[in-house]
């Protein structure tokens, strides 16, 4: 089965990295070049999913919410989303957009003891 950036949402997946927000500017700033050790792939796809942040080498999803992951529809979806991805053996961080300009460094630290464990 084939998984990764199908062809039906490619026109999708490039208005999202030609129309990023802010903190995933921010963040890839730290994590694009593979400056952390591992590269990062952005907005990939995965399944019916396209997943913010990608590393193929340690199978870890980077997410980024902003305010609508507050809501409950959207608690529900990213739950099933979650769910989704752990059952191609992928782990799924999340941060929130207001903690990647508050806590840069707590995140790369987090992001980091993923990648290396």
């Amino acid at each position: 089965m084939f998984i990764y950036n199908r062809k039906e949402y490619k026109d999708r997946r490039k208005n999202l990295r030609i129309n990023p927000t802010p903190a995933e500017i921010r963040l890839w700033g730290y994590i694009s070049r593979s400056q952390i050790g591992y590269k990062f792939r952005r907005q990939h796809g995965i399944g019916d999913y396209i997943v913010d942040f990608y590393c193929s080498t340690k199978k870890l999803v980077v997410e980024l919410d902003g305010d609508s992951h507050y809501e409950k529809e959207q608690q529900i979806y990213d739950k099933e989303r979650t769910e989704y991805l752990n059952a191609f053996g992928l782990t799924v961080i999340r941060f929130t957009n207001q903690r990647i300009f508050d806590d840069m460094e707590g995140v790369l630290e987090e992001i980091q003891d993923k990648l290396n464990s």
